[in-house]
């Protein structure tokens, strides 16, 4: 996976969303909004070429005092909603 140029990470009012930057990628239908830990996540592999549920999980349990079992497993939900919103591509 990597993230799908065209999408930053903002702060809006105290929220931290993603927006869509150029022609191409505007739809105000969906604004994606993230915790402070997907907004961590987002900053880290946005500049990667790759990333995996194991690069989510590594900078998770970097960071948080988390399980890798819990920390695998929440990887694995962002990635899917991510790929969902078309925020990142294979």
């Amino acid at each position: 996976m990597k993230a799908k140029k065209g999408f930053k990470l903002r702060n809006v009012c105290g929220e931290h969303v993603i927006v869509a930057e150029g022609i191409d990628n505007v739809d105000f239908t969906n604004i994606i909004s993230m915790n402070e830990s997907s907004a961590y996540l987002w900053n880290e592999i946005s500049s990667l070429n790759f990333f995996d549920e194991n690069t989510l999980t590594d900078l998770l349990t970097e960071k948080y005092q988390v399980t890798t079992e819990i920390a695998f497993a929440d990887s694995k939900k962002i990635m899917s909603e991510w790929m969902k919103a078309g925020i990142v591509e294979e």
